[in-house]
């Protein structure tokens, strides 16, 4: 039963590490390479990500810079920031690529503080829907006999603690944001 809440921990934290992956992609007004970092660009006939055929800079807290190894891809990877929901409008530089972050209106932000604090409850569904899968195994046990009573307590209120842990964690990150996107 140990290596089984191990491994829910395990899940749980690629859970919260997806949350901030999805939050990290979400415009800020604030430079951040991770805007584009996972825009995918047309390159050698395959569909690549940004930070797979380029570097990305952030100079400035109002810029980002990306250079491409080849200066073939710029093109095609202007072409891709464009076509991205991210209204986003970079210009063409030759060898490389500056991307002006314009502030977002009041509207906007609060739009995007409801997105963030969706994504921050599926995040929550998510861990609930592990949790109960994890519960259920413990419940299996306990009644065929291969753990105790004991032992499902102590294990049902480890996994418990466990989710409380990740809850508070997902807040905290989902207020951060929230506030990051607040900010003028």
């Amino acid at each position: 039963m140990e290596e089984q809440i191990k491994i829910f921990d395990s899940s749980l934290a690629k859970a919260t590490e997806y949350l901030e992956n999805e939050l990290r992609g979400l415009r800020t007004g604030r430079a951040n390479a991770g805007l584009v970092d996972d825009i995918e660009v047309d390159a050698y006939g395959n569909m690549m990500k940004i930070k797979g055929v380029a570097s990305i800079s952030v100079p400035d807290a109002k810029s980002i810079v990306i250079s491409p190894w080849d200066r073939n891809l710029t093109s095609d990877i202007e072409k891709s920031i464009r076509a991205s929901d991210l209204n986003l409008n970079p210009t063409n530089m030759g060898d490389h690529l500056r991307i002006s972050i314009s502030p977002l209106t009041e509207e906007r932000r609060k739009e995007l503080t409801k997105v963030v604090k969706e994504k921050g409850e599926e995040a929550k569904v998510s861990l609930r829907n592990l949790r109960h899968e994890l519960v259920d195994k413990i419940k299996k046990s306990k009644n065929d006999g291969t753990i105790t009573e004991d032992d499902a307590y102590k294990a049902d209120d480890k996994v418990n603690k466990i989710v409380s842990k990740y809850n508070d964690l997902i807040d905290k990150i989902v207020s951060l944001k929230q506030q990051e996107m607040m900010e003028v």
